[in-house]
């Protein structure tokens, strides 16, 4: 059994794999898809992949902005977080990511929950 929740997923080939379902699930939605207008979604994608691989215990050390200035003026609904959440785990479904390891991950996102979502539903 690999050590980390990287391994498990299957290292960055995998994640960024993972992470452009991800994002084609999310510009699908017209629910979400707006927090992405005139944003470079290759260097969104390339960010989402190394901050996947360092929460996960990757050899990644993230280097994206402060979850909370980041997100402070997005206006972030606690409903849209979960419909994004929700596209993430679909998309490791997709990749046959076992349940527990999709929990993980997901569980990893949720703990910066407080700092991404800003706006009452």
């Amino acid at each position: 059994m690999a050590d980390t929740l990287y391994e498990r997923l299957g290292g960055e080939d995998a994640i960024t794999a993972v992470v452009d379902e991800f994002y084609d699930r999310i510009m699908a939605d017209d629910q979400v898809v707006g927090y992405f207008d005139d944003v470079d979604m290759q260097k969104q994608r390339a960010h989402q992949a190394q901050f996947i691989s360092s929460v996960t215990g990757g050899p990644v050390e993230y280097d994206g902005g402060e979850m909370e200035a980041v997100h402070a003026d997005m206006g972030i609904t606690p409903t849209d977080f979960q419909a994004i959440a929700t596209h993430l785990d679909d998309a490791l479904a997709e990749f046959d990511v076992d349940e527990d390891d999709r929990e993980s991950v997901l569980e990893e996102i949720a703990s910066y929950q407080d700092a991404i979502v800003t706006a009452a539903d």
